[in-house]
């Protein structure tokens, strides 16, 4: 298969399949506007393609401190992202501000 469905707003978008960490990032862009009307952020940090783990952050006021991120993450994020990207068997969350700065050389 050459590409994938998700549902975006009612409406569906077609993702290329090209690598993983791109199927991951297209998702999470697709999540990002519900997670953003609660006041915070998710940024993709990391695919591990061998293991299928993906590590994202939160940010924004009090997403450390939220208990409501952990079940963001576990019960969202996770779940849509193994059932729309093969191979993600887990998905972890670092605490804000612990990842590097991203410049214009890491993009």
């Amino acid at each position: 298969m050459t590409s994938f469905s998700l549902l975006d707003g009612g409406r569906i978008v077609t993702v290329p399949r090209s690598n993983v960490r791109d199927q991951v990032q297209a998702t999470i862009d697709i999540l990002r506007p519900a997670i953003q009307a609660d006041g915070a952020d998710i940024f993709l940090r990391d695919v591990d393609e061998a293991t299928g783990v993906v590590t994202v952050e939160f940010a924004g006021s009090g997403c450390a401190a939220c208990p409501s991120s952990t079940v963001t993450l576990n019960a969202g994020i996770a779940r849509i992202l193994k059932d729309r990207v093969e191979g993600i068997t887990a998905v972890r969350q670092i605490e804000p501000g612990t990842a590097p700065a991203e410049t214009a050389v890491s993009l």
